[in-house]
């Protein structure tokens, strides 16, 4: 019986790239005997807005897109996240960093360049190598600072990883071309990749469904749950909807929402086959 979750932040209102992934990750557990669970993923107070949230609820509703049980909020599950970070901690493969997005930049530019990873280029690790000591004392006189994952060390720690995706197979992870990736910020106590590892095992998620866009941020969560415990789920990642330029639809780029779109007169059943219509459009370009 698979269990998949839809996961969308409520930082403003779905698109029909939102609407195929819904309908992906539902159809995928109700083909299987299977549940569909709701997720929303508001650890990013900043941006974050309980009108958004409501309208979620609206849409999927719209789109005929039920969900068993209640929906979880990221924001209430601080406790077992905090738990992960503590547990990494107790491995010795994590560290407090102090750099500004400022102070990235420029040391990346006095080195004349950094290697790029999957989302850009990657952090150089000034703070790895401080003394413990003196980062403690920086953390207790309360010097702004986020937790890094050193994953070379944790990399060492877990040893060769695999993980399965249902339409590529086996894919053997490499969690360092990322570097040391963010766990928590001062304004966001987990980071997505130690909060979704944490929420889906607590959900029992065993096939996580989304766009093919983060097949490679797939190696990093394979890492933390070895180094967590966590049981690894299949995943299925699919292609993105795209608009008529070729471009993914995003909410940066104002994307005509699923609102708009039921207020023009659009059913749902016309919002959902533009979606696979759009999706499918894309996975053969």
């Amino acid at each position: 019986m698979t269990v998949a979750r839809f996961a969308p932040s409520p930082t403003g209102r779905l698109h029909l790239g939102h609407a195929y992934a819904a309908d992906f990750a539902r159809s995928l557990a109700r083909s299987e005997n299977g549940r569909f669970l709701l997720r929303i993923e508001d650890l990013d107070q900043g941006r974050a807005r309980p009108e958004f949230e409501a309208g979620i609820l609206e849409d999927l509703i719209w789109l005929g897109l039920d969900w068993d049980g209640p929906v979880v909020r990221q924001s209430e599950r601080a406790a077992a996240h905090l738990a992960a970070l503590e547990a990494l901690s107790a491995l010795g493969v994590v560290y407090p960093c102090f750099c500004t997005r400022r102070d990235i930049v420029q040391e990346i530019a006095a080195a004349g360049g950094a290697p790029h990873g999957p989302d850009g280029p990657v952090y150089p690790g000034v703070c790895r190598g401080l003394p413990g000591a003196a980062s403690a004392a920086r953390v207790a006189a309360g010097a702004p600072h986020a937790l890094r994952l050193d994953v070379a060390r944790a990399a060492a720690i877990a040893g060769p990883l695999e993980w399965r995706d249902r339409t590529i197979g086996q894919v053997v992870a490499r969690p360092e071309r990322f570097g040391d990736i963010v766990l928590a910020r001062k304004d966001a106590p987990a980071a997505y990749h130690l909060a979704v590892v944490v929420d889906d095992a607590a959900a029992g998620v065993d096939c996580v469904t989304r766009g093919d866009d983060l097949i490679a941020a797939t190696d990093v969560q394979a890492l933390l749950q070895a180094l967590l415990g966590l049981p690894r789920p299949d995943y299925a990642h699919h292609g993105l909807v795209r608009g008529p330029d070729g471009k993914r639809l995003a909410k940066r780029d104002h994307a005509m929402t699923l609102a708009a779109l039921r207020a023009s007169g659009v059913s749902p059943e016309a919002a959902l086959a533009t979606a696979r219509q759009l999706c499918s459009s894309s996975e053969s370009q």
